[in-house]
This record gives C-alpha cells, structure tokens and sequence, in this order.
C-alpha cells in the first residue's frame, strides 16, 4: 500500500488522488475538501448509462466511496479503506452533473462513520450513502 502525505491543501489533495485510476478515469474530480468534508464532481456523458441508459448505480458507489476515501484521509497521518457501505438509489439524475458531499458524523480512534449524499446541478436528491471507514 502507498504511504499516505499528510494533505493539507486543495491542490496536494487533487495530486495525490489523481493515483486513483478508476475514480479520475472516470471523470471524477475534487471540488473541495477539509477535514470530514469532501465534495467530488463528475460530468455525466456515454461511459456512465447501463443499458436501459440511465446512470449505472455504480456510478453513485464509486463517486460515494472516493468522497469518503478523501474526506477521510485529508488532514490526516494514515489512511483510511471502507470497511462497509449501504447505498440507496432514489432517482436517475435529470442534470448532466453530479455531486458527492460526504460528511464524517463520527471519528473514532478505528472507524469513522460518513453519510453521503449525491446531487444532481438541478438540486435533485440521486443517492444516499452511509459509509464505515477504518483506519489502516
């Protein structure tokens, strides 16, 4: 496993999560973050519809776990895995863009709990998420 920077910025936060293929490959980006706060950004195109074309529910995960993951580890001496995660799908995005706050609620000396909730750019509620984030 990399070993984790202490991230202390905006920019050093975009740096060092830009080693997150999967996440930066698909579209996604770090709008702000402080520590137990993170917001990411993606814009929707092609890649992201199932095969009914709408926004495939993976999308949602991935874009709730790369929050935490984030809003965990900046500000932080370790890192942070997710240990367990419960998402809800409550409609498919009408806008072009998507939102992922994460908000820690608790941190504990091993886990972290984070709530997470998905916005379209209409304010539409897409997905709510609850996350358990250990430390490693």
């Amino acid at each position: 496993m990399q070993s984790i920077p202490e991230l202390h910025t905006l920019e050093q936060a975009r740096e060092f999560f830009s080693g997150d293929r999967f996440a930066s490959g698909n579209g996604m980006t770090i709008e702000t973050v402080e520590p137990g706060r993170a917001v990411i950004r993606l814009e929707l195109d092609e890649r992201h519809k199932n095969g009914v074309g709408s926004v495939m529910g993976g999308v949602m995960m991935t874009m709730a776990d790369f929050a935490c993951a984030v809003a965990s580890i900046f500000g932080s001496d370790c890192g942070y895995v997710s240990a367990n995660a419960n998402v809800g799908f409550i409609r498919s995005p009408k806008g072009k863009t998507l939102f992922a706050e994460s908000v820690c609620v608790r941190k504990g000396r091993t886990l972290s709990f984070y709530e997470v909730t998905i916005r379209d750019e209409l304010d539409a509620l897409i997905s709510k998420a609850e996350f358990v984030m250990c430390k490693v």
